[in-house]
């Protein structure tokens, strides 16, 4: 039993140094940014040393993936807190479109998923991330639309990286000032642009 205790006691102390690195970093990319972030600063932040950085990470650039991923997870979390299985196809896609870009709205968050990710990480690395968090919600929801015939059936992988790429576009846009109801309305329109009419309900007579 005190093995078993032990062994949890050292893992929650290795899980906590990591989660504070990896807070640390967040905390100084978003206001410096990768290339101005060093090593000695985010382990003073993290209150650890280089020793435990080391341990956890390879480096600065492999604690830097972490951190996107956990950004990337945050997201997706959002749109799928907004877009549960009880709203149709539609109504799930176009709650999880404002899920998306009100959850890129964090501070530091487009500078780190859309500016600094691809530039450190390179695009490939970073369509991995974005395929196993945010990409993935979106491609459910569009196939689950299509199934429901309510959208026009294209090809789900070139569909949800083009729809996904103007989301990107409009957070990066929202983020430098441009209107956030201008570029909803498009977003809103390129949906609906994709689904199918549907057949009027039939009315019931007594």
């Amino acid at each position: 039993m005190q093995r078993d205790s032990a062994r949890r006691s050292n893992r929650d102390r290795t899980e906590a140094t990591r989660a504070d690195l990896i807070a640390a970093a967040r905390k100084l990319f978003t206001e410096k940014s990768y290339a101005e972030t060093s090593t000695p600063e985010i382990v003073a932040a993290a209150g650890v040393t280089r020793g435990a950085l080391y341990h956890h990470f390879a480096d600065k650039q492999a604690l830097f993936s972490a951190v996107v991923e956990q950004e990337a997870m945050a997201v997706a979390e959002e749109i799928e807190r907004a877009s549960p299985p009880s709203l149709n196809a539609r109504d799930a896609l176009i709650a999880g479109s404002d899920a998306y870009l009100t959850a890129m709205r964090a501070p530091g968050r487009t500078r780190l998923l859309l500016l600094d990710g691809p530039a450190v990480l390179g695009r490939a690395v970073m369509d991995a991330i974005d395929n196993r968090h945010g990409n993935r919600s979106l491609r459910e929801g569009l196939v689950a639309a299509m199934r429901a015939q309510t959208m026009t059936r294209l090809p789900a992988d070139a569909l949800t990286a083009l729809l996904g790429s103007a989301f990107d576009r409009a957070a990066l846009a929202i983020e430098a000032g441009a209107s956030a109801q201008d570029y909803r309305a498009v977003l809103m329109a390129l949906i609906d642009g994709l689904s199918l009419p549907q057949a009027p309900r039939p009315v019931r007579t007594r």
